[in-house]
C-alpha cells in the first residue's frame, strides 16, 4: 500500500455486489433491513467502491461476511475481495471472512488464502456468525491467523443487520459482546484483535478489554462520530491512542460523513493523525514493524 500518498487508511469496507456469482436474494430481507436503519440507498459493486476510495486518496481494507451456516447465503467469494486488492495493491487490502462453523475445513481455506491470495487479515461477525468468539469450534481458524501474525476485527455491540426485523431477524446480541473476546486475546497473542464498532451497549467492556490486553484494538466504524460515547473519545485521546482505527463502514456510512463529523466530535488534534492513518500502518506492518 503506498501509504505516503494517502490521506488515511478506513480499516472496515464492505464488499456487497458480486461480478463473479450471480446475484443471490436469498435472505435479502436481512439487506433491507439494514439499508433502513442505516438510511442507505445503494449498494456498489467491488469496482465502484475502489473507485469511489481512489477519487477520494483513502486506503481501504475490504471484506465480506461469510454467514453460509447461520443465514444460508452464499458468500462474496474471498478470491474476488483478494484479487481486487492485488490488481490496486498501491491503495487496497483483502481480509477474508470465513464461517467459523467450518472448522479444519475453514483453516485450510484460511492457509491457503493467505498463501496463495495474499489476504493480510480475517473479519469475524459473530452475531451473524452464531457464535461466541470464545468457542473453541473456531480455534482451528484462530491458529491459523495467529501463526502468521495477523489481525482479526471482530463486530462488537449492537447489529444494524436484523434490526427492525420480525425477533431481530433471529440474530442474537449477546454473541457480539466484546468480554468475549478476552480468552481469545489470552490463547492468541499473536493475532491482533480488534474490535470493530463503539461497542454499545458494552462500551466500557470493550475498553477494558483494549486497555488490559495490548493485542486488542478498536476500530471506530458504523456511527457517525458525533454519537460516539464520551468515554470511548476519551480513551482514544488517552491510554488507547495508539490502537484506535479511522473505520467507516463503507457503504453504510461513507467516508466523507464520519471524517466530518471526526472533526468536532472532541478528539485532540495530536491523536487524529494516528486514528486517520498512523495507526492502521503499524497493524497492517505498513512502512515500519508490525505492532506486537
Amino acid at each position: 500500500m503506498d501509504y505516503k500518498n494517502l490521506i488515511a487508511i478506513d480499516i472496515h469496507t464492505h464488499a456487497e455486489v458480486s461480478c463473479w456469482n450471480p446475484f443471490d436474494n436469498y435472505g435479502e430481507e436481512y439487506d433491507r433491513a439494514a439499508d433502513k436503519y442505516f438510511k442507505n440507498s445503494r449498494r456498489p459493486t467491488i469496482e465502484e467502491t475502489i473507485a469511489y476510495y481512489r477519487e477520494r486518496k483513502i486506503g481501504l481494507v475490504m471484506f465480506t461476511v461469510d454467514s453460509e451456516s447461520k443465514l444460508g447465503r452464499r458468500r462474496i467469494p474471498n478470491e474476488e475481495i483478494a484479487e481486487a486488492a492485488q490488481k490496486n495493491s498501491d491503495m487496497m487490502m483483502c481480509f477474508a471472512s470465513i464461517d467459523p462453523h467450518k472448522g479444519k475445513m475453514g483453516a485450510r481455506e484460511a492457509e491457503r488464502l493467505i498463501k496463495d491470495h495474499g489476504v493480510k487479515g480475517f473479519k469475524f461477525h459473530p452475531t451473524v456468525q452464531g457464535f461466541h468468539p470464545y468457542d473453541k469450534m473456531a480455534w482451528p481458524i484462530y491458529e491459523v491467523i495467529n501463526a502468521h501474525k495477523l489481525p482479526a476485527i471482530f463486530h462488537t455491540g449492537h447489529s444494524g443487520i436484523g434490526s427492525g426485523m420480525r425477533c431481530g431477524g433471529g440474530l442474537r446480541l449477546e454473541f457480539s459482546n466484546p468480554m468475549h473476546l478476552d480468552d481469545v486475546a489470552i490463547d492468541f497473542p499473536d493475532m491482533q484483535i480488534v474490535m470493530a464498532h463503539p461497542s454499545f451497549p458494552w462500551q466500557d467492556e470493550a475498553l477494558s478489554v483494549a486497555t488490559h490486553k495490548p493485542n486488542v484494538w478498536i476500530d471506530l466504524s458504523g456511527w457517525s462520530p458525533k454519537y460516539f460515547p464520551k468515554q470511548l473519545v476519551q480513551y482514544a485521546n488517552t491510554l488507547l491512542k495508539d490502537r484506535v482505527l479511522f473505520g467507516s463502514d463503507y457503504p453504510l456510512i461513507t467516508p466523507e460523513r464520519w471524517m466530518k463529523d471526526f472533526e468536532d466530535a472532541g478528539f485532540k488534534p495530536e491523536v487524529m493523525p494516528g486514528i486517520l492513518k498512523g495507526n492502521a500502518m503499524r497493524l497492517l506492518g505498513l512502512g515500519q514493524t508490525a505492532a506486537a
